[in-house]
């Protein structure tokens, strides 16, 4: 794309007319391709309105996006809060017949100093917007946007909430999920849920978790404790609906009680928990991620449970692409190259977390023996180990676990209730 944008800024305001990258969205992955964009020399408008960084969750940056968020100046800003995950475990806390041994995999095995750094998300966001401020080449718009104008030239304008107009170059609609400018780009979407709910919670405990990210699969789905600074750890439990009905009826003092019985006391005691927040579990994934000079990142175009610190990196991963395609895609064609660029990537990933998420819920028994069996293997053999190792934290480096994905989906059938959103 020709970098045409011009800045006429008084303080921070940059041009609202042409400016080479609009983004639509204020949250993580909105913030961070703001600055991205800017750094890499884009004139760059973020609309977004005003909103408190309130978020007490947490996110696991791997180690794939931890190299992005250096390139483009990020890090620096936030990496003094940033902890540390040097081995990650996974524990099958199932009562099945067939169950894996323990597996922990350590990043010095594939020459990491770490798998990658959980942050608080309220964190980072105040950082980022700290970073946004000090750029004279990004202007904020706080406002939200009410749709596209199809301009007839494979490009489309914004209109703001408050009527005004803007005119850039690309489009990254970084806002969420439920995206509006996904819906007047007419972009159908996939989507399923799951008979499950997320419980969320920072837990203080007695004993040093040695920067171990400790994963428990269990029948109801997998209970994940992430390092968050001396003492502490970021709690995601994800249970049915009855389980989290009785979790929540409980005092702070009755689920610490639970859940240090649940994890078996592997950190000491438990201090009393208060629940930060609750999440029914769905996932969707966008017929397309990109359309005429519009690209979705983030959970615009893809949105699954949280397991495996697969989400915000996804959505770090789009932005890269995103940029790459901005600087080098002929206008009229941006869509569609985002889209060629993404597409296997998002699909994989996606496929992965829902087969990984289903095979704890079924009680199909050779599902649970297949489970089981590739734990063992993960754990077993070293090649294996260190090329899923690879995949999991810097993408493109280990296998494609497309085809593979596929032929256990046959086994365990159709997986997905899907609607439109």
């Amino acid at each position: 794309m020709k970098r045409t944008g011009k800045t006429r800024s008084t303080g921070q305001t940059a041009s609202i007319e042409r400016p080479d990258v609009a983004i639509i969205g204020g949250g993580l992955a909105g913030l961070i391709a703001a600055h991205a964009a800017a750094q890499n020399g884009f004139t760059t408008i973020l609309l977004a309105p005003p909103s408190p960084a309130s978020d007490s969750r947490t996110t696991a940056f791997l180690s794939g996006s931890v190299a992005f968020l250096r390139e483009t100046g990020i890090w620096d800003a936030i990496s003094d809060r940033a902890h540390a995950l040097r081995t990650m475990r996974i524990v099958d806390g199932t009562k099945r017949l067939f169950r894996a041994p323990q597996a922990d995999f350590h990043a010095s095995e594939i020459g990491l100093e770490a798998f990658g750094y959980n942050l608080e998300n309220r964190f980072v966001s105040e950082r980022l917007h700290g970073l946004i401020a000090g750029n004279g080449k990004i202007g904020v718009i706080g406002d939200t946007a009410r749709g596209l104008i199809d301009l007839g030239t494979g490009s489309h304008a914004i209109e703001t909430g408050s009527g005004r107009r803007i005119e850039p170059g690309i489009i990254l609609a970084a806002d969420g999920r439920h995206s509006l400018i996904r819906q007047a780009l007419a972009i159908e979407t996939r989507a399923w849920a799951y008979p499950q709910i997320a419980l969320v919670a920072n837990v203080g405990h007695s004993l040093d978790h040695h920067d171990v990210s400790t994963e428990f699969h269990t029948e109801n789905g997998p209970l994940t404790l992430v390092p968050l600074g001396s003492g502490r750890s970021s709690l995601v439990w994800v249970v049915d609906a009855a389980g989290a009905e009785r979790l929540e009826a409980l005092s702070p003092a009755g689920l610490a009680e639970e859940l240090e019985t649940r994890i078996q006391s592997f950190l000491g005691k438990i201090a009393p928990v208060e629940l930060i927040g609750r999440f029914p579990l769905s996932g969707a994934v966008a017929s397309a991620f990109g359309k005429a000079n519009v690209m979705l990142i983030g959970e615009a175009g893809h949105a699954f449970p949280p397991i495996g610190a697969q989400g915000l990196n996804l959505g770090i991963r789009d932005i890269r692409a995103a940029l790459e395609t901005a600087a080098s895609a002929k206008p009229g064609e941006v869509g569609r190259a985002y889209h060629a660029a993404r597409a296997a990537d998002i699909h994989s990933r996606t496929a992965s977390v829902d087969l990984l998420n289903r095979s704890l819920l079924s009680g199909f028994l050779p599902v649970q023996a297949a489970r089981s069996f590739g734990l063992y293997a993960l754990s077993s053999l070293g090649p294996l180990r260190r090329l899923a190792m690879r995949e999991g934290t810097l993408p493109g480096e280990g296998l494609r676990a497309a085809d593979p994905l596929k032929k256990l989906q046959s086994i365990i059938g159709p997986n997905a209730a899907r609607g439109r959103q």
